[in-house]
C-alpha cells in the first residue's frame, strides 16, 4: 500500500484570516482552498455555536453545539477556551476495493479544548476538519473525574441552512428501517429524517448532511426545529439514555458535504476520509464479484424459504445455479432458506434459526464442495429475524463453519417487527427490544463484522444500520442494503417509483455501496406487477448503483431468454480504479463512468426518471489519443417503461475517442449502458 503523508502546524495561517467585528468568535478554520470558512463562537453565557461561509457568503447560520446528559449538568454552556490548535493534513491512501483506487485526504483541522469552570473545570473537546468539499466535526470527552460516565440523552447539534433549499430525505424512526421512499420537499417542511439528507439551495449549491465513523454511539436522525434549522436527534435506547460511554471517547463526525453539482456530492470522499484507516491488515481475502442465486424466485412466490414441496434451497436447485454461474463467469451463488428456522413465524422473538444445521433437503458441505470444484464460491446467508441475542450466541461458530467450507462472503438479514430487534439485556438476564439504529444495534453490527473478519469472511448486511464509511476501517464490510431494493418491485405496495434509482444516486448512495440486486430483465414482479424500468436501465444500474458484490437477480430462464442483454451483466466488473459523474440532477437523471480496476476498459451507465431525455456525454474520461470500441446497450426508439415496449433494446457498436461526445437518448424510465474497450 502506498502512503504519502505530512502534518503541518499552520496556526499563523489561520491567525491571518480577516478579523471579524463579532468578539464572540473563539476560533476560525478555512478549507485548504480557502473557499469554506468555519467559525466557532460563544454567547455571553458561554453557549457554543458554529457558522459556515462559502466564497464569502453565509452558508450555515450560527448553529448550536452541545450535549445533553442524564447524569450530570448539561454540556450546553458556560464554556471558555482552555487551548486551541490548528493544523493541516494531506495524504493519499489506497482502497483495497471501491469506487476509486486512490483517495486524497486533504483538510485543515481546528481542535478546541473547552472548559466549564462552574462544573469543577469539566472539559469537552471540539474538533473540526474542513475539506475543500465540506466539513466534519465531533465532540471529544477526555478521561476526567468530573464525568467518569457520560449518559447522553440527546445532542443540541444544529444545522441552520441560510439560503432557501429543496430537500430529498427519508423518514426516520419508522418500521421499514431505512426503507422509506425518498421524499422531495422544501427544507422547511422536513419532518424527522434519516441521513444522508440531500439539499439544493436556491442558487444551486448542493449539500448533503450525514455522519461518519458511527461507532459505539446511537445513529443520528435530524428534525426541524424552526425555519430551515435542523437539530440532531439520537436514535433512542430501550433501556436508558441514547448513549452511555465511560472514560475518554469521541462522538461520530457530523458531516456536511458541499458541491456545485449533484455529481460533486457523489464524487466526494469526505466521509471515507473521516474514518480511521484499515484495522484488519492484509485483506486480500476480500473478493469483489458478481453472483446469482436462489432469491428472486422466492420473492416471486415460485418457491419458498420454508421447507416443504416448494422449498427453494434444495441441493439440486443450488447445483443448478452453480452450474449456471460457472458457465457464465459469476464468482458466487447465494442460497437463502438453507438452514433450520424458516418454518412458521420467524421474526423477532419467534426466531428459531440454527446457523449450523441445514434443512434435510440441503447438503451444505456437499454444495459448498461442488461449488469449489466448479470455481464458484457459495455465498452464506444468515437471516436473524431481528433476534440479535440469538444470533450472537451462534455467529462465531457459524462463521467458523463457513470458513472451513471455503465460504468467504455472508449476506446477513435483520427483518424485524416495527423496526426493532431483540437484544440481550445489559445484565445478561432475559431480552428486550430496541431500535437497530440504537447504540446497542450499532454495536452489534460492528461486532458481527469484526467476528467475521477473524474468519476471513466479508459481510453484506441487509436491514442494516446506515453506512458511515466504516468500510475504510473494516474493509470486509463490503456492502449493505439500507434502502428500498429490487425486492420491492416483486411485492411492494407500492413498488419502487420510476424516479427511485435517480433519487438513490444522490441520496442513499452518498453513504456507500448498496446491494440493490439489479438485472431483472423480465421486468416483472409477482402478481402481474410491472417494474418501472426498461431493459437498458436494468443494465445501466450495474454502473450507476455501486456495490462490490452485485447480484444478477433474475431467474436463469430469463437470462437464457435474453442472452444479448445478459452479455453486459456478464462483462461488467464490480471493482473500479476511477469513478466520474458525467452529469446528473437529484431524482431526475444520472450518468456515471467507471474504469475497471482490473484492466483498461471503461463502463458507462445512464438512467432517467419517467421523462425521456437526451443527454450529451463528452468522452473526455477516456485516455487521450486512443481509440475504443464502444459496445452500446440503449433504449430502442419505441422503448417506454409504461408499455410492452419496455423490452425494446438496441445493441450496437461504434469506434470512439476521448474527443468525441455521445448523445444518449433515454426512454421514459430508461437507461443506457456502454462498455469502452481500447483497440
Amino acid at each position: 500500500m502506498r502512503r504519502i503523508s505530512f502534518l503541518i502546524c499552520v496556526a499563523a495561517l489561520f491567525c491571518a484570516l480577516p478579523a471579524q467585528a463579532d468578539d464572540a468568535v473563539l476560533a476560525r478554520v478555512a478549507s485548504p482552498d480557502g473557499q469554506l470558512l468555519v467559525s466557532v463562537q460563544a454567547d455571553a453565557e458561554g453557549r457554543l455555536a458554529y457558522r459556515v461561509e462559502r466564497r464569502g457568503r453565509p452558508l450555515v447560520a450560527p448553529s448550536r453545539l452541545g450535549l445533553l446528559l442524564a447524569n450530570a449538568h448539561q454540556l450546553d454552556g458556560g464554556f471558555t477556551v482552555a487551548s486551541q490548535k490548528t493544523s493541516e493534513h494531506d495524504d493519499t491512501w489506497e482502497q483495497p476495493w471501491g469506487e476509486n483506487r486512490f483517495v486524497r485526504n486533504h483538510y485543515r483541522e481546528l481542535s478546541l479544548d473547552l472548559v466549564q469552570a462552574a462544573q469543577g473545570g469539566r472539559h469537552m473537546g471540539l474538533r473540526f476538519r474542513v475539506f475543500d468539499d465540506g466539513l466534519g466535526f465531533r465532540y471529544e470527552l477526555p478521561v476526567q473525574a468530573q464525568l467518569p460516565l457520560a449518559r447522553i440523552t440527546d445532542e443540541l447539534t444544529e444545522f441552520s441552512i441560510v439560503e432557501p433549499a429543496t430537500a430529498w430525505w427519508t423518514a426516520a424512526g419508522e418500521r421499514p428501517v431505512l426503507e422509506m421512499p425518498v421524499q422531495r420537499t422544501p427544507l422547511a417542511e422536513v419532518g424527522l429524517a434519516n441521513t444522508p439528507l440531500t439539499m439544493r439551495t436556491q442558487s444551486g449549491v448542493h449539500l448533503a448532511l450525514h455522519e461518519a465513523a458511527l461507532v459505539n454511539y446511537a445513529s443520528m436522525w435530524v428534525r426541524k426545529v424552526h425555519g430551515q434549522t435542523l437539530r440532531a436527534q439520537l436514535a433512542p435506547s430501550a433501556t436508558g439514555p441514547a448513549v452511555e460511554r465511560r472514560g475518554a471517547f469521541a462522538t461520530p463526525w457530523r458531516t456536511l458535504t458541499v458541491a456545485d453539482s449533484a455529481g460533486g456530492l457523489y464524487e466526494s470522499n469526505l466521509m471515507l476520509n473521516l474514518n480511521e484507516p484499515n484495522q484488519l491488515g492484509d485483506v486480500a481475502w476480500v473478493k469483489p464479484g458478481k453472483f446469482v442465486g436462489v432469491w428472486w424466485e422466492m420473492h416471486l412466490q415460485h418457491s419458498t424459504w420454508a421447507g416443504g414441496p416448494s422449498h427453494g434451497a434444495t441441493t439440486a436447485n443450488a447445483r443448478r445455479y452453480i452450474d449456471f454461474a460457472a458457465k457464465n463467469g459469476f464468482r458466487g451463488v447465494l442460497v437463502e432458506g438453507w438452514n433450520i428456522g424458516w418454518d412458521g413465524d420467524w421474526v423477532g422473538s419467534h426466531s428459531a434459526f440454527d446457523y449450523l444445521q441445514a434443512m434435510p433437503d440441503f447438503d451444505l458441505a456437499g454444495v459448498a464442495s461442488y461449488a469449489n470444484s466448479r470455481g464458484v464460491k457459495l455465498i452464506g446467508h444468515h437471516e436473524t429475524g431481528g433476534n440479535v441475542a440469538r444470533y450472537e450466541r451462534q455467529m462465531d461458530a457459524a462463521y467458523g463453519m463457513y470458513e472451513k467450507l471455503g465460504i468467504d462472503t455472508v449476506k446477513s438479514g435483520y427483518v424485524t417487527d416495527a423496526g426493532t430487534a431483540q437484544f440481550a439485556d445489559p445484565d445478561g438476564i432475559g431480552t428486550h427490544f430496541g431500535f437497530t439504529e440504537s447504540q446497542e444495534g450499532v454495536d452489534h453490527f460492528l461486532r458481527a463484522v469484526k467476528a467475521a473478519a477473524r474468519h476471513h469472511i466479508a459481510i453484506d448486511t441487509h436491514e442494516p444500520v446506515k453506512d458511515t464509511g466504516l468500510r475504510r476501517t473494516y474493509p470486509n464490510w463490503v456492502s449493505r442494503e439500507g434502502a428500498r431494493g429490487q425486492e420491492y418491485n416483486a411485492w411492494g405496495h407500492p413498488i419502487n417509483s420510476v424516479d427511485h434509482e435517480a433519487n438513490l444516486v444522490f441520496t442513499r448512495m452518498l453513504s456507500g455501496p448498496f446491494d440493490f440486486t439489479p438485472g431483472v430483465l423480465s421486468l416483472e414482479g409477482s402478481g402481474g406487477r410491472t417494474i418501472n424500468s426498461t431493459q437498458a436501465k436494468q443494465l445501466a444500474l450495474y454502473v450507476v448503483l455501486y456495490s462490490p458484490v452485485a447480484m444478477a437477480a433474475d431467474l436463469i430462464e430469463n437470462y437464457e431468454r435474453w442472452p444479448a442483454a445478459f452479455q453486459f451483466i456478464k462483462d461488467v466488473p464490480t471493482d473500479w480504479a476511477v469513478t466520474k459523474v458525467v452529469n446528473g440532477e437529484v431524482g431526475e437523471y444520472a450518468t456515471l463512468a467507471r474504469k475497471d480496476r482490473g484492466g483498461e476498459d471503461w463502463y458507462l451507465g445512464a438512467i432517467t426518471d419517467g421523462q425521456a431525455r437526451q443527454l450529451a456525454v463528452p468522452l473526455a474520461f477516456l485516455t487521450s489519443g486512443r481509440s475504443y470500441r464502444a459496445e452500446i446497450y440503449r433504449d430502442g426508439d419505441a422503448a417506454d417503461y409504461r408499455t410492452a415496449h419496455r423490452f425494446d433494446i438496441v445493441i450496437e457498436q461504434r469506434i470512439v475517442q476521448s474527443t468525441d461526445t455521445l448523445t444518449l437518448h433515454l426512454a421514459p424510465g430508461g437507461g443506457e449502458a456502454i462498455r469502452f474497450t481500447p483497440l
